[in-house]
């Protein structure tokens, strides 16, 4: 391998940026972790690796007479999806009872994967592979948003301990917009001079949100809150 062997690499180099970048954007302007440069990195890195797999018989090493090498580009392949688990995992994290970055860490996995095609020479299976990623970040989130659906959000209520009676005006307001809501951890915290609930609820809209939050300012005895709509 030497300089006249480049330009046969950098068309599926500048593939997987491309490839990389229009996927890495949908995440940036939804202000996710894992955004423009990330997504090119990844999608880079892919393909120069299967770029180097590909093209085993060209790596300097000394093979004995009579020897017959056979090289296998799919055990790499094997090798980066397995690693980009590592990547993926960084971005998901557990709030209350959701868990948020399943998406973003989705977007990493197949976008390693369309690095992987595109140094692989497989350009029609790439771009494919592309605008349906991009169609589904984008197009399915507007449809989804078209759909009737009520937002599901964490609730964090903390409140002074001695205010006795405030737990239960607590509940009764969540009561009053979702019966069904479901109650998680109760933490003691400030050295014991206050208690954080977490609840998970169902909200019909941003103004449910600002009257629940309204409602909560109201309670004697709160001292802080937060209203996490689930958005992944």
């Amino acid at each position: 391998m030497d300089l006249n062997d480049l330009p046969g690499f950098v068309l599926p180099l500048l593939a997987a940026m491309v490839a990389g970048g229009l996927i890495g954007f949908e995440r940036e302007w939804r202000g996710r972790a894992a955004g423009l440069r990330t997504h090119i990195l990844v999608c880079l890195a892919s393909a120069l690796l299967m770029e180097a797999a590909v093209s085993q018989g060209a790596w300097r090493f000394s093979v004995l007479d009579g020897a017959n090498i056979v090289t296998d580009p799919a055990r790499l392949a094997h090798g980066v999806l397995t690693g980009i688990g590592f990547l993926c995992a960084g971005v998901i994290f557990r709030a209350g009872f959701s868990i948020h970055g399943l998406t973003t860490a989705a977007s990493l996995w197949i976008t390693s994967a369309l690095g992987l095609l595109f140094g692989a020479g497989l350009f029609l299976l790439g771009a494919t592979g592309t605008l349906l990623t991009v169609a589904i970040l984008v197009a399915l989130r507007l449809v989804s948003k078209r759909l009737p659906q009520e937002a599901v959000v964490d609730a964090e209520v903390t409140w002074r301990r001695e205010a006795v009676e405030a737990e239960a005006a607590v509940e009764a307001a969540l009561a009053a917009f979702d019966p069904a809501r479901r109650a998680d951890r109760i933490e003691l915290i400030e050295a014991g001079a206050a208690v954080r609930r977490c609840f998970r609820l169902k909200l019909a809209d941003e103004a449910a949100m600002k009257a629940l939050a309204a409602r909560l300012r109201t309670i004697d005895g709160v001292i802080g809150y937060a209203l996490d709509p689930r958005d992944d």
